[in-house]
């Protein structure tokens, strides 16, 4: 982890702790390539060191509801998967990402992918059809449809699906399952009330709360709050070797990094040492500041 992924922790169980909820931890290993046990082992080991604790999953797969790692998961999704493509609302899709980005609006700058329907067949509207001898992903067929939901950090939000991202992928060409269709079945059937996140994946809550729907589940409350910056502006992210869970570890005590995240979020005056059970006490999700937010380390 480096110094993001532990702000949106810390987040995260500050504001499940408040209000007397579980926390879950899951693993998203998804992505075979980068995902090893070695990488999930050590985040629960900075969690600890940190003093997050949690109620439900990990590696040790506490809880009823489980696995709660999702490369174990794969027959799940893949009945939620045969649930949707019965009603006939997914269909193989070819296209590579060079042919999707071939697609793209010159002026569409704000780093959303929308698929413009080439593989879509003609029983959905569409006049496409997939190259035959190339591995097929699996896409979900997006009519044009207004999702509205309340966040709790950025309010009222209103997105129109198929103009926001188009038909989206269930599965990839690889046979790995995609992110969307995931964490919609793992919220669901983990009882998952509250999902709190950076508000880098606000894109994806409309896409989720659209596929909960499909799926006759009822989509959790959204809570997604402005991520941590560098000097330029920048998300933070692993390229910053200075800002690694390891490199942090040498340099600050547990309870100095958590007191440092808390002044940067707003909800202390000054940075100095304290531990994420002592900022319990009144926090409250809404109140965070609403823009990004420098690091100062």
């Amino acid at each position: 982890m480096h110094l993001g992924n532990i702000y949106a922790a810390l987040m995260s169980w500050l504001e499940i702790r408040s209000r007397g909820g579980l926390w879950v931890l899951r693993h998203e290993d998804l992505d075979p390539q980068r995902s090893r046990f070695e990488y999930a082992s050590q985040i629960e080991d900075d969690l600890r060191w940190l003093g997050l604790d949690w109620d439900e999953g990990g590696l040790d797969g506490r809880g009823c509801r489980g696995p709660y790692i999702q490369s174990r998961r794969s027959d799940i999704y893949a009945g939620y998967l045969r649930i949707l493509t019965e009603k006939g609302l997914t269909y193989p899709c070819t296209c590579t990402r060079a042919d999707i980005m071939a697609t793209q609006a010159p002026h569409q700058t704000d780093g959303r992918v929308v698929y413009a329907g080439t593989c879509r067949p003609p029983r959905l509207g569409g006049m496409g059809a997939p190259r035959p001898g190339r591995p097929a992903a699996v896409r979900l067929y997006v009519p044009e449809h207004e999702v509205k939901f309340y966040d709790l950090i950025r309010g009222y939000r209103t997105v129109e699906l198929s103009g926001h991202c188009g038909d989206f992928v269930l599965r990839r060409a690889d046979g790995a399952w995609a992110y969307q269709l995931a964490v919609v079945v793992d919220d669901a059937l983990m009882g998952i009330t509250d999902v709190v996140r950076g508000d880098d994946l606000l894109t994806s809550a409309a896409q989720q709360i659209y596929l909960f729907g499909l799926l006759g589940f009822e989509a959790p409350a959204y809570a997604h709050f402005p991520l941590l910056v560098d000097a330029e502006g920048r998300r933070l992210c692993k390229r910053d070797r200075s800002l690694e869970m390891g490199e942090l570890r040498l340099r600050y005590t547990a309870r100095e990094l958590v007191g440092k995240i808390a002044h940067m979020a707003g909800l202390r005056d000054t940075d100095t040492p304290v531990t994420p059970s002592q900022l319990i006490e009144g926090f409250r999700i809404e109140s965070l500041r609403r823009g990004p937010i420098e690091c100062r380390l």
